[in-house]
């Protein structure tokens, strides 16, 4: 099987898996690329891990996630900025270890509605504002901040940004190369605006990365749970690549997955699947040089 040289295993696709691990399955599979998390980084250790992509031979394409900054002013909203200071710190240093091609980016989940908040709007600018506080850390940086709007259900326990218009008028305020935004099939599929604001994004710069999985009812109780491989659902890829590829974005492409059952499935063969998921789905979609 010959494997679309844009797509990026997310790790959290394969969840279970330690960074060694999931290092080894990306590049056995022929995957070029893989987008990280903070905590299998944390367990090995910044440097390790860095010395460990470099020996992988695999870019690198986001690390998720910072964000988690809606809650008032005091010591927890001070302690959130402050380890988005250090995620930052660690896309840069995991950026420069990969393979030629690797790109600085954070990927930004703003967090839910505070405890007993029912003030939307406040907490948004709750967002902008702890962005705004970070803007000169990513730029000292390199890094690119990627706000990610997520699907309305996590509105009130994961992100009050739940459109992408929304993600962009907050990083409008900001430089393009330092904040931008995640477009992710499955949080943004549903809204009927969706083509417009990717046109927007390309017309600004704001495209960071470009995630993909699928959405398919019933939902599990744990409704964080619900992604699938692309084309095991209904979301419309062909519009929406076409319209990200439109913008003249030619990055690498994420699959992201939160799944039980694929989670307790090989990651080798996970990896596989998706690789091959990719190439029926996305892959047609994709302009050529």
């Amino acid at each position: 099987m010959t494997v679309d040289p844009r797509l990026s295993i997310n790790q959290a696709t394969i969840k279970y898996a330690d960074l060694a691990a999931a290092l080894r399955v990306t590049a056995e599979a022929g995957v070029q690329a893989i987008g990280l998390w903070r905590e299998p980084v944390a367990e090995v250790g910044l440097a390790t891990a860095a010395s460990m992509l470099t020996d992988s031979g695999l870019r690198f394409t986001t690390h998720c996630r910072g964000g988690f900054f809606t809650m008032p002013e005091g010591p927890a909203r001070r302690a959130s900025i402050d380890d988005n200071r250090v995620a930052i710190e660690e896309a840069a240093t995991l950026a420069a270890a990969g393979a030629p091609g690797s790109t600085a980016i954070l990927v930004l989940v703003a967090g839910g509605l505070p405890e007993g908040s029912r003030d939307l709007v406040g907490a948004r600018e709750r967002v902008r504002d702890a962005i705004g506080e970070l803007v000169p850390d990513a730029a000292a940086a390199g890094v690119t901040l990627a706000i990610e709007p997520l699907h309305p259900m996590y509105v009130s326990d994961r992100a009050v940004v739940s459109t992408l218009g929304q993600a962009l008028d907050i990083a409008a305020d900001f430089d393009a190369s330092v904040v931008g935004a995640t477009v992710d099939t499955f949080h943004v599929f549903w809204d009927p605006d969706v083509l417009p604001q990717i046109a927007r994004a390309g017309r600004e710069g704001r495209i960071a990365t470009y995630q993909v999985c699928d959405w398919r009812t019933p939902l599990p109780a744990d409704v964080l749970l619900s992604r699938h491989y692309p084309g095991d659902g209904v979301i419309d890829f062909a519009s929406l690549t076409e319209a990200v590829e439109a913008t003249g974005y030619s990055g690498d492409i994420e699959v992201e997955i939160f799944n039980q059952d694929i989670w307790d499935t090989d990651p080798l063969t996970v990896v596989e699947r998706t690789a091959a998921a990719f190439g029926t789905s996305v892959s047609m979609h994709l302009r050529r040089p």
